[in-house]
């Protein structure tokens, strides 16, 4: 495989546009209510976007992305942007993990030291990983397919691909989100080369047979489906039927895009109703920003037109771990689990955390990952 080493570079121009788009934002009027049940409010995207404009510094995100190796490579002739960090333990253990949307690779720089280096960060020699973080296809710096047929099915394969390019006769995948689907159909190919996988949102239905004994945890997942089918899936209908349409105003209007994504983080997030309770000012501005100097808005989003309701039913016979924290949008249980992941042999139900866990809490985050890897690989 032919890898180049890769530098983010954002322009001096780009930034400057930035902030001027965001001095001559159009603003809406103010919502009618006094929460976010009508979206982002108003003194809040303001504030933020007010921030943006002239105090956040991208060059310090930057600065972070580029402390660790970043690479760009073809697979299966489309260009992929990745970062790889090799252990110091040269018997770690390769793992790819994979974001979704509205995330990106920056969900993961607070976990690469821990799992990389766990001897230097409270683990033992045992617990460590090699990583590959990937942009997904038409996120962040991977180019942008031009034309259809980029999903979830032909990114698994892709990261087969990019994983035994690399070297590695044998890995773990780990990924939530659309990294979650995409990490089901890794196992669901199993192709040779992947060992396991782990998911922080598996992706598994309600068990109709178990319809008329349902636990109490149970009886709460159906009501947040159905709480989000009513009330937070709108974004995903727009996605998943009319990506184009959408991007025009997320690709003209910072502050659009800034809106439709920090709704999700407060949303998704375990942050009691305000994203900034859990993570930090530049956080969030960290990846709006990502996807806004990289152009991503649509492009990102057709992967939902791609691949949204089309993931199927078939079964992974891997050895699977499942990571369950309590404000993810999908919360199986175990038996409705198993109906799809026919060889769950690590699971466990964590008491914080949503649904960017290695963002909103890392230790447990690293934490989970250092338990289930040698029940995961037998050992």
């Amino acid at each position: 495989m032919d890898v180049s080493p890769f530098v983010i570079d954002v322009s001096d121009e780009a930034i400057a546009d930035l902030q001027t788009r965001l001095t001559a934002t159009r603003w809406p009027d103010r919502e009618l209510v006094d929460d976010w049940s009508q979206g982002v409010p108003l003194s809040y995207a303001q504030e933020l976007c007010e921030y943006w404009a002239n105090e956040y510094d991208w060059r310090r995100c930057e600065a972070a992305l580029n402390s660790y190796p970043n690479f760009t490579t073809a697979v299966d002739g489309l260009g992929i942007h990745f970062q790889h960090i090799r252990s110091p333990h040269d018997d770690a253990t390769p793992m790819i993990i994979s974001h979704g949307w509205p995330g990106s690779i920056l969900e993961f720089q607070k976990v690469i030291g821990p799992l990389t280096d766990p001897t230097s960060h409270g683990g033992a020699e045992a617990d460590a990983f090699h990583l590959v973080i990937p942009s997904l296809p038409g996120y962040g710096w991977s180019e942008h397919p031009t034309a259809t047929g980029t999903g979830i099915e032909q990114i698994a394969e892709m990261w087969d691909t990019l994983m035994v390019g690399l070297g590695y006769e044998g890995y773990i995948a780990q990924g939530g989100d659309w990294g979650g689907a995409i990490t089901t159909q890794i196992g669901i190919q199993a192709r040779g080369a992947c060992r396991a996988i782990h998911t922080n949102m598996p992706m598994a239905a309600p068990d109709p047979a178990t319809m008329h004994e349902l636990t109490d945890a149970e009886q709460s997942a159906i009501k947040a489906l159905k709480f989000y089918d009513r009330w937070d899936s709108g974004f995903s209908k727009q996605q998943s039927t009319r990506p184009q349409t959408l991007g025009y105003g997320l690709a003209d209007s910072p502050a659009g895009q800034a809106a439709w994504i920090v709704e999700k983080f407060t949303a998704w997030s375990d942050c009691g109703g305000h994203p900034e309770n859990v993570l930090t000012r530049d956080e969030l501005l960290d990846n709006i920003s990502l996807y806004w100097f990289t152009g991503t808005a649509t492009s990102s989003a057709r992967l939902y037109w791609e691949s949204f309701g089309k993931a199927g039913s078939d079964e992974v016979q891997l050895p699977t771990g499942c990571s369950m924290f309590p404000k993810e949008i999908i919360q199986p249980s175990r038996r409705w689990a198993e109906k799809r992941y026919r060889n769950i042999v690590y699971w466990n139900e964590l008491d914080k955390g949503g649904h960017f866990p290695a963002l909103e809490q890392p230790d447990v985050f690293v934490a989970e990952l250092r338990a289930a890897k040698p029940v995961l690989l037998g050992a």
